[in-house]
């Protein structure tokens, strides 16, 4: 079972020790900011200094959502690490530029170009093997 709240869900895709790529789905907003941060909050807390956030079913993000992003991007560029977001649609690619947060929080097209701007390093392997992530791996506790 994947982990949700209200209607968000966040799903790990990859990782390695030190990154991951999670997708998070639904909406990100005030009902969902708690889950949210305490999800991502964990996997900064274990380990992971670099998260590549496959955006592409996240259907709402207010300005809540945002802080959100922005809290995380904090909380990891303060640990020397990068949070990119993959497959950002119309809606938050129109938020990130009328705030200002574009050079905050770059959106790549895709997983695999997020990841490029990783160190080799640091890269989880993408795609991932079919059989270790079929539906993905549930993160966080809904």
């Amino acid at each position: 079972m994947t982990p949700q709240s209200h209607r968000l869900t966040i799903t790990e895709l990859a990782a390695r020790e030190d990154s991951a790529v999670l997708r998070v789905s639904g909406e990100l907003d005030h009902n969902a900011e708690q889950f949210f941060l305490a999800t991502l909050g964990a996997s900064v807390a274990a380990g992971r200094v670099h998260l590549v956030l496959d955006v592409t079913a996240l259907a709402f993000c207010d300005s809540r959502g945002l802080n959100c992003l922005l809290a995380i991007r904090w909380l990891l560029a303060r640990r020397g690490g990068r949070l990119i977001l993959a497959g950002v649609g119309r809606r938050l690619a129109e938020l990130l530029a009328q705030t200002g947060s574009t050079e905050l929080l770059p959106a790549r097209r895709t997983v695999a170009q997020a990841l490029a701007d990783l160190p080799e390093s640091h890269r989880p392997a993408w795609p991932p093997h079919r059989d270790e992530t079929a539906e993905g791996v549930p993160v966080g506790e809904g």
